[in-house]
């Protein structure tokens, strides 16, 4: 005669929540997966004003600039030109970039939600993952600037101070002079550019300080104090080699230059 065995009371009782954590964290980890895009969504906002050159410098920020590149250039020859833009380019792969990984990652944040056997409600999560990913990208700078590797950044920041340099006339000094302080917020870079003239007598090491200078004012929350720092390390680079007995002469106009995208 066969005999089904009961299961023992005090082996159910010892395994009656054996598998509930799982069931849990199943059910959590949507909830968990959108804090973090939430969390970059609400930093991007707060850096919002970072990125947007025409409010990260007041009137009075550029009065003081002007001052600083006005003050640096009475001793030399030569001729400083600080440049501010919000990018140095658009990056439209970094929308791209967002809406892919967001295409992925909401069904996979939907995991206990989405009904997994009937595929058009999977896709049209995807759709709408995409969508969210390119307008946030689109609309916030900081939320993009995650997309973008920092070897582009680099690169096209390097390729905007070059055209600006040459587009501001920088390389037309009579004593190749010229010294170009760039800042791109964007990509969050400042580049310093001499002309050849500067750059046969000094090496990379004194715009390295230049650099180091405007990027502990950006640290410190203020630009304009880097700026000036700069300007007047950059200029008492050029006053050393390009001295000036009469006040200096200026070549181009003392100014400024600040861009939106």
């Amino acid at each position: 005669m066969l005999t089904i065995l009961q299961p023992a009371n005090d082996w159910v009782a010892a395994h009656a929540n054996e598998g509930s954590w799982l069931a849990r964290g199943l059910e959590l980890a949507p909830w968990l997966g959108l804090a973090l895009p939430a969390l970059l969504v609400v930093r991007a906002l707060v850096q919002h004003r970072r990125y947007r050159a025409v409010n990260v410098l007041t009137p009075a920020d550029l009065d003081a600039l002007h001052e600083a590149v006005r003050a640096a250039e009475r001793r030399t020859v030569g001729e400083i030109v600080p440049v501010v833009v919000e990018r140095s380019d658009s990056h439209p792969q970094a929308a791209l970039a967002a809406a892919l990984v967001f295409a992925f990652a909401v069904p996979m944040l939907g995991l206990g939600l989405l009904p997994w056997g009937e595929p058009q409600w999977i896709v049209l999560a995807q759709l709408a993952g995409a969508l969210a990913g390119w307008l946030l990208a689109r609309a916030l700078p900081g939320f993009a600037r995650l997309f973008v590797s920092e070897a582009r950044a680099t690169h096209v920041a390097n390729e905007q101070a070059l055209q600006e340099f040459t587009g501001l006339g920088l390389h037309r000094t009579a004593a190749e002079s010229g010294v170009l302080v760039f800042v791109s917020l964007f990509e969050r870079r400042v580049i310093v550019l001499g002309d050849r003239g500067i750059d046969a007598k000094v090496g990379a090491e004194h715009w390295k300080k230049v650099d180091e200078a405007v990027l502990a004012g950006v640290r410190a929350g203020s630009l304009r104090g880097g700026l000036v720092e700069g300007i007047r390390l950059a200029g008492g680079v050029l006053a050393e080699h390009f001295p000036s007995p009469d006040g200096g002469r200026n070549e181009l106009p003392d100014r400024v230059v600040v861009r939106a995208s």
